[in-house]
């Protein structure tokens, strides 16, 4: 089975058209065409739904997906193989992560790695659990950098314990006090991240059994920093995500108090890149050696 047919068959499904995925790969909507085409007859199944409007998998396409990145990955895995037998000198990486992550440890681990391997070229994808889980079962991610909740199927390293915090706005009635009680996310205004997704802010809830009185939904924490620091609401978060918003807003502790677990989750270490294992272990020493000097 050639690469360039499972190539072209991954970029028609995903941009859905044969000109977006010709785009992408250099070549023209004829040779995509016939790439996938070839693929077809190879395998004995129609993979695409063709129309004016472009192409989408069809059932038996949406199932090989997953494998067909995989097989994918396999050669990508063996030509940065042999990159490391040369010293490293190309290669990509594809990092899934929280944002808080991506704005806070990510660009330490990612400069101290690029000062050894320059050549190697990142993608690194934020999201919720959710989109990062989805990153990992398709074969999108090299490894994920997020909090642990169970269930976990992946290979996972804990790094680090972040508390979850109460931010408020500094001309709350508790701006002055030692703690937060979480009881009263029912009855100040809550300012929802993760379009009602956070999984960490939802086991806090759950723990607590405590119904927010939710007034806004966001995507990301750094929009509802901002809309806490306007005094528009309260809201919930892990001390990574908060860890550069100092100004005009309080972070107490919640009350029962609450943490979570960072790591890095990947699938299975023996199919990883080189360029990717190499990552790991940059991203576990720089990382413990962080937690050693708090």
């Amino acid at each position: 089975m050639e690469s360039a047919r499972c190539k072209a068959f991954l970029e028609a499904a995903e941009r859905g058209s044969f000109k977006a995925a010709a785009e992408a790969m250099g070549y023209t909507p004829s040779a995509i065409s016939q790439l996938i085409a070839a693929l077809e007859n190879d395998l004995g199944l129609n993979l695409l739904i063709r129309s004016k409007k472009g192409v989408k998998p069809t059932a038996e396409g949406a199932k090989l997906i997953p494998i067909v990145r995989s097989y994918l990955a396999r050669e990508k895995e063996m030509y940065e193989l042999a990159s490391e037998m040369q010293g490293l000198s190309v290669g990509n990486l594809t990092i899934a992560a929280y944002p808080s992550v991506a704005t806070t440890w990510l660009p330490g681990i990612v400069r101290n790695f690029q000062k050894d391997f320059p050549s190697i070229e990142f993608n690194i994808m934020e999201g919720v659990r959710q989109e990062i889980f989805h990153h990992l079962d398709q074969h999108e991610a090299d490894m994920a950098f997020l909090a642990y909740a169970e269930p976990m199927n992946y290979e996972w390293i804990p790094l680090a314990d972040e508390e979850m915090i109460a931010v408020i706005p500094e001309t709350h009635p508790l701006a002055e006090a030692d703690s937060y009680p979480a009881a009263d996310f029912e009855k100040d205004d809550f300012i929802m991240t993760s379009w009602g997704q956070d999984a960490e802010v939802i086991e806090v809830f759950k723990k607590n059994n405590i119904n927010p009185l939710v007034k806004y939904t966001t995507y990301d924490t750094p929009a509802a920093l901002a809309l806490v620091r306007m005094g528009l609401g309260v809201t919930v978060c892990n001390e990574l995500a908060a860890q550069y918003w100092n100004n005009h807003l309080v972070k107490l502790p919640l009350d029962p108090p609450s943490k979570v677990t960072f790591g890095i989750a990947y699938t299975n270490e023996e199919h990883m890149t080189a360029a990717a294992k190499k990552f790991l272990d940059y991203a576990v020493r720089y990382l413990t050696r962080a937690e050693g000097g708090k």
